[in-house]
Formats: C-alpha cells, sequence, structure tokens
C-alpha cells in the first residue's frame, strides 16, 4: 500500500479537518525539554489551501517565551477517527486496525498583541463554534468581562511551511470488508467516521450491501 492511496483527495480536505477538528497540539521544535500547547485554531485559506493557522495562547503559557525566540513549530491535527473490530466481518481472519484522518504543518508562529486583532480573531472563533447552536452565545454578552480576560491572552498566525496529511479511511479494504466496516461503525454511532470513509471510497458507489 502506498502511501498516496491515503493522500488528500484536494487540498480543501485539509481544510475541511481543520475546520471540523480545530483542537490541535502547537510542538515546539529544537528545544532542550518538550514543549506542547492543545490548542483550538482557525485556517487561513488561499484558494481553499491552507497557508496559515490562526489562534491564542493565554499570557501565563511558558511556552511563548520559547516561541519567541524559537519560532518553528509543529502542529498536529487529528480529525475523524474509530478503531476497527474483526468481531464485524464476516471473514475474522482481518486484523484489527484504526481510520483516521489527520494533518500536520511544519510552521512559523508570529504573535500579535493589537487589542483589535485579537478581537477579531476571538470573534472569529467563537461566531465559528457557536453557529447552528440553539441560542447560540456571542462574545458581546460578556459586557466588561471581556476586556479584562482579553488582556490575558496573545493572539498568533502560524505561516505554513509544508503540510502533511493521510487519509486512512479503508481504501485499502476489500469490498466485502469495507462494508462490514461501515455497518460496524454505524452499529456504534460512529456516522462522521462512516461519512467520511464514503466519501474516500466513492468508487465502492452500490457495493456496500
Amino acid at each position: 500500500m502506498t502511501q498516496e492511496k491515503f493522500a488528500a483527495r484536494s487540498p480543501g480536505d485539509i481544510a475541511r479537518l481543520v475546520r471540523s477538528h480545530p483542537l490541535a497540539w502547537i510542538i515546539s521544535l529544537g528545544t532542550g525539554e518538550p514543549c506542547a500547547t492543545l490548542l483550538p485554531m482557525r485556517p487561513v485559506e488561499v484558494d481553499g489551501r491552507v497557508e496559515g493557522l490562526a489562534g491564542h495562547f493565554a499570557r501565563s503559557n511558558p511556552q511563548l517565551q520559547v516561541l519567541k525566540t524559537q519560532p518553528r513549530v509543529l502542529i498536529f491535527f487529528l480529525g475523524v477517527h474509530g478503531y476497527v473490530s474483526p468481531s464485524w466481518m464476516a471473514d475474522r481472519t482481518q486484523a484489527p486496525t484504526w481510520n483516521y484522518a489527520s494533518a500536520q504543518f511544519d510552521a512559523d508562529i508570529e504573535l500579535f498583541e493589537e487589542p483589535a486583532r485579537i478581537e477579531t480573531h476571538l470573534r472569529d472563533l467563537v461566531t465559528t463554534q457557536e453557529a447552528g447552536r440553539p441560542g447560540g452565545w456571542m462574545i458581546d454578552e460578556m459586557g466588561p468581562r471581556y476586556h479584562s480576560l482579553s488582556r490575558g491572552v496573545i493572539g498568533f498566525l502560524a505561516r505554513v511551511r509544508a503540510t502533511r496529511a493521510r487519509f486512512k479511511l479503508g481504501q485499502d479494504e476489500r469490498d466485502d470488508v469495507f462494508s462490514d466496516i461501515v455497518r460496524g461503525l454505524e452499529r456504534q454511532g460512529s456516522t462522521e467516521l462512516v461519512d467520511w470513509m464514503r466519501e474516500f471510497n466513492e468508487h465502492r458507489h452500490g457495493r456496500e450491501e
């Protein structure tokens, strides 16, 4: 099985992964001690391609001091994923596996502290996460408390140098095994993973029964 089998079909697949699973690890490179922070981020897209990632750190985060002198990072997103059990399959000689979508970005972090720019970022992040929720919340509802809390964060833009993505979604399975996996995942309610699998296996249309 070649790596290309699990590649993104287009840059849009990677952007969608980031939008739908925005929580990612920012890992500093070249430091003496391991240094990483889990943060939500928003993609900055150019013609459907992720060219940057916007987010914010708490000012108290010690990784900030590392980034000021060593701004290069690896950012890792884990998208939809799930365990695949041979117990679902008619052919029980199959091995367990894990289906998943993931993306890694080699990037340079640029920090920013302008209040207006931070507010623009925070509003974008909140609006996106609150979209579609009954009685969705808005930053303005915080009132004066927003200004005191927003002073406690520093924004950043991670400018992407290189992207590596892997969409292991059953492309290498036989048709009968793929169908058994889909039914097993559906029984346990893993509908999002099934949706991604079907999209990446359109050539199997009509062969899941």
